[in-house]
């Protein structure tokens, strides 16, 4: 019992059960959504569009934490956050329609994309900047390990079990809101280094992390959308295929992104961010001219393992940024990410009619302009040391 209580004293721990509780309600919506929408609610091409255009928005609008701060405790807005994503996911199968979907997907999407802006501002707040790199890693290792769960469930519960759409999706939902009135009430309400702003902050001196930011949406989105997509297309991947990258993915975080928090901590944001620009500019320009499948997929395989090294760049932030700027620029970081979400897509599709291969440059583009930028980074950035273009302190 002693042992339990000493956990629950520890703000890690409750970061670990809030990446725990995500997965069950977003990997269940996700992996189950295109087959529901199709089969339940009558989906085309530009419902889906639609769809997937309404679930971005509430990530562009994250900001609007701060003014929920106003308000609410960041811990007690965390749970509620979670509560929301876990009501919206629990309802799906309750609405199988074009509108109900659209209505389950945003409370949905505002219940995750808000739990997720939380959860990396309370990381920032009450993680030393030394352990940060280390604890973000084990974040990702445990939500790769619930996802990973969920998948097994969803295997056993649509294949053997043969359940029906409405029951796995009241389940995943309702997992997600009894772990958040755990957290309500099995942890106390940590206090982080200093009290935050609860108004929108937009410093200059942040503009190199503004920058990075955005450009590491444009990448994600480019990824997210097209990768998958390449493999479909032209190497025929069935959904099963898919699938099992999925799970190669997931497993892989499951025991690489702890060691590559530690990396973080041991070579620093400049050279880890530098290693993955590099990486990813090598994995971009092989995107655009890979024909055997093998190669396709140890690219995506190996595109979402460096994708992992972006804790870098929450670490930079952390060492450079005033303690009390961080829940309000945890909700501008979501919304400059989300940017290129909502142009991207619709951007890139019509390129993508004219020239798979130009998209993926697009990225190896992305990824230069990352690289060059990465290198204002200081060796040992600090606060009024952001970048080497301000002379160091003493």
């Amino acid at each position: 019992m002693n042992n339990w209580r000493q956990y629950l004293s520890q703000p890690e721990f409750l970061l670990y059960v809030m990446a725990a509780a995500v997965p069950f309600s977003f990997a269940t919506w996700r992996a189950l959504v295109n087959n529901f929408a199709i089969e339940q609610a009558s989906f085309s091409g530009v419902e889906i569009g639609i769809l997937q255009s309404l679930r971005e928005v509430p990530g562009f609008l994250a900001f609007g934490v701060v003014f929920l701060l106003l308000i609410f405790r960041e811990q007690t807005l965390a749970t509620l956050s979670l509560i929301l994503l876990g009501i919206g996911t629990a309802l799906t199968g309750y609405l199988p329609s074009i509108m109900g979907l659209y209505l389950t997907t945003v409370l949905m999407s505002i219940g995750f994309h808000y739990a997720e802006t939380i959860q990396q501002s309370l990381s920032l707040q009450l993680i030393h900047k030394d352990q940060l790199p280390v604890v973000m890693g084990r974040q990702m290792a445990v939500s790769s390990f619930s996802g990973l769960f969920v998948f097994a469930l969803l295997y056993l519960f649509l294949e053997l079990l043969h359940l029906d759409y409405t029951w796995i999706y009241m389940a995943g939902g309702l997992v997600t809101v009894g772990m958040a009135i755990f957290i309500y009430r099995a942890f106390p309400h940590f206090r982080g280094e200093a009290e935050q702003h609860k108004q929108l902050v937009l410093r200059k001196c942040y503009w190199l992390y503004y920058l990075l930011t955005f450009l590491s949406g444009a990448r994600r989105q480019i990824f997210v959308v097209f990768a998958g997509f390449l493999m479909v297309e032209k190497f025929n991947f069935s959904a099963a295929e898919i699938t099992m990258l999925f799970l190669v993915n997931g497993t892989l975080t499951l025991f690489l992104a702890p060691k590559i928090g530690k990396l973080v901590k041991q070579w620093g944001e400049k050279r880890s961010l530098t290693f993955e620009y590099l990486g990813l500019i090598v994995i971009f320009t092989s995107y655009a001219f890979v024909d055997n499948v093998l190669v396709a997929s140890l690219l995506y395989i190996l595109d979402h393992v460096f994708f992992a090294m972006a804790i870098a760049l929450k670490s930079y932030f952390k060492k450079i940024a005033d303690p009390a700027d961080f829940a309000s620029t945890a909700g501008v970081a979501f919304s400059i990410n989300h940017i290129a979400a909502v142009i991207l897509p619709f951007a890139l599709g019509f390129l993508w009619i004219l020239s798979p291969p130009l998209v993926f440059l697009t990225g190896t583009v992305f990824a230069i302009l990352s690289l060059l930028l990465s290198q204002l980074i200081p060796f040992e950035p600090d606060q009024g040391f952001e970048t080497t273009l301000v002379r160091q302190p003493g």
